[in-house]
């Protein structure tokens, strides 16, 4: 709002609030009582928590494509000003048609949710992991370096493999996943589409190999030569000494040295 906007009083009598408030709370939000709180603070926590749901996937609880999205557009422009390295997973669970089809759909349910729980354990606080849509989840790993991108990859592999999921008590079940994996472009300024399809391009050669297996595209080389940053500051850095030139080669005149001077 500008600071010539027109404030008016909000009264929470007059909002319709139940079903946000309901929302909200159902989700394991704090609960949100009105007598305990003052209207201001109450609306901001409700506010709050419908911002929170809107991030989150509501099957497994970990962030949605909206959110993840929002994630590599930063980390996108992070390796663009600081050519720090990042790499993106994108991870499929193997023949997850087949349980659905034949354990059904809660089944498949709960399959997602012990994945997602598996990959929560492999990953760190600075790291972003998403279900990013069906049986395809993604992570974000900012400040990898080529040399462990492959290692941690071949973790999660394992995590999931040796852990098995108890889907009733008759049926255990043990899946596998196929992971594709692509490193930012450091320095240079990309789009989130385009990194997102060099990881899919991977995540598509090892569902071709067989399944259950790592394809991590080569780190590409974008780093700046020292050629390239003459290229980009010798005209700066000429220009800067011409100008220090130039002003060393100023003669200060003698302040006595005035048409005045002597009479």
């Amino acid at each position: 709002m500008t600071g010539s906007a027109t404030y008016q009083s909000v009264f929470l009598r007059d909002l319709r609030l139940s079903t946000a408030h309901s929302l909200v709370t159902q989700a394991g939000a704090p609960s949100l009582v009105l007598p305990n709180e003052t209207p201001t603070r109450y609306l901001q926590a409700v506010i709050d928590g419908l911002c929170d749901l809107s991030l989150r996937d509501p099957l497994t609880g970990l962030a949605n494509r909206r959110h993840f999205r929002t994630v590599l557009e930063r980390e996108i422009d992070r390796m663009a000003r600081s050519g720090e390295a990042a790499l993106l997973l994108m991870l499929d669970i193997d023949h997850f048609k087949k349980i659905n089809d034949t354990h059904g759909h809660i089944a498949g349910d709960i399959v997602l949710q012990s994945v997602a729980r598996t990959l929560l354990g492999c990953v760190r606080p600075m790291d972003t992991l998403a279900r990013y849509g069906g049986e395809e989840f993604a992570i974000v790993l900012p400040s990898c370096q080529a040399a462990f991108g492959r290692s941690i990859a071949e973790r999660i592999r394992e995590a999931v493999e040796s852990t098995t999921i108890r889907v009733s008590p008759a049926l255990d079940l043990n899946v596998s996943v196929s992971i594709g994996g692509a490193y930012a472009l450091q320095w240079i300024r990309s789009t989130t589409q385009l990194w997102i399809e060099r990881a899919d391009n991977q995540l598509y050669q090892a569902k071709s190999a067989g399944r259950n297996r790592i394809c991590i595209e080569e780190q590409p080389d974008s780093t700046v030569s020292a050629e390239e940053k003459s290229m980009l500051f010798g005209p700066l850095s000429m220009y800067l000494h011409a100008n220090e030139a130039d002003q060393s080669n100023v003669i200060q005149a003698d302040p006595t040295d005035t048409p005045d001077a002597g009479r």
